[in-house]
């Protein structure tokens, strides 16, 4: 009798209710939002480091003023300029107040394997040359300014500038009658000369308010591999021989 004539469900349809898709009042689906995958962590020497902090200047090495603590320093302390070169230290040999100062710059290679200063054939070179002038190795007092060798053998910025200071110290200390410069380099550092311009020339140099008589030669190893240059030495060592 209601115009029905076919079975549709149980269940109530709801035919006057509005779908879901047409309800504007319906909520919405929700966007699902995927979250970005952390950035892996930039490498250690990319990363931002703390500024480190700014180590306090350290003042001028202390040089000791006694004569066997200076000795002791020299061969025990790492506060000696122009120790850090090697591990092998070469001495000096000899007292205070020696008639002669044999004085170069650092060890030869073959005197830092040695542990002697002019060692081998550069030593009996030089044997011979203080002969020559009437004295002894035995007699002088044998060191280099700095106890090792500088890699390549030249050394300059603050290293030289410390070596210079120690050198004046050492002079003090040593109170040599004379000194004998052996190297360009040494000559160069104590008399502020190029070694060709002192040949044949006294090297007055101030001490202590006197003058240090000096000359300056090249060294016996140099002398070995370049003969032509033992004239010049002659000439300059021969000055010591003036008034005896």
């Amino acid at each position: 009798m209601a115009g029905v004539d076919a079975l549709v469900g149980e269940q109530p349809a709801g035919w006057l209710v509005t779908p879901p898709a047409n309800d504007a009042a319906a909520a919405k689906p929700k966007r699902v939002v995927h979250a970005e995958p952390e950035p892996p962590p930039l490498p250690a020497a990319l990363q931002r480091q703390e500024a480190p902090e700014t180590a306090e200047p350290k003042g001028p090495v202390v040089f000791p003023d006694e004569w066997a603590e200076f000795r002791n320093w020299l061969a025990e302390s790492d506060e000696v300029p122009g120790s850090q070169w090697d591990a092998r230290r070469v001495l000096p040999v000899g007292e205070a107040g020696a008639p002669l100062m044999l004085l170069t710059a650092w060890p030869e290679i073959d005197d830092q394997q040695s542990g002697t200063l002019f060692s081998g054939a550069a030593g009996k070179l030089l044997d011979a040359m203080l002969q020559a002038i009437g004295m002894a190795r035995g007699d002088c007092y044998v060191a280099s300014l700095a106890v090792t060798r500088p890699a390549g053998g030249r050394c300059d910025g603050e290293d030289a500038a410390e070596l210079v200071r120690l050198l004046w110290h050492h002079l003090r200390l040593a109170k040599p009658g004379r000194l004998l410069l052996i190297g360009s380099d040494i000559a160069r550092m104590a008399a502020a000369t190029a070694l060709p311009d002192a040949r044949g020339r006294l090297l007055n140099i101030n001490q202590d308010g006197g003058n240090l008589e000096a000359v300056a030669v090249a060294h016996p190893a140099m002398l070995l591999a370049r003969p032509a240059q033992k004239a010049a030495a002659w000439d300059s060592l021969k000055l010591f021989n003036r008034g005896r």
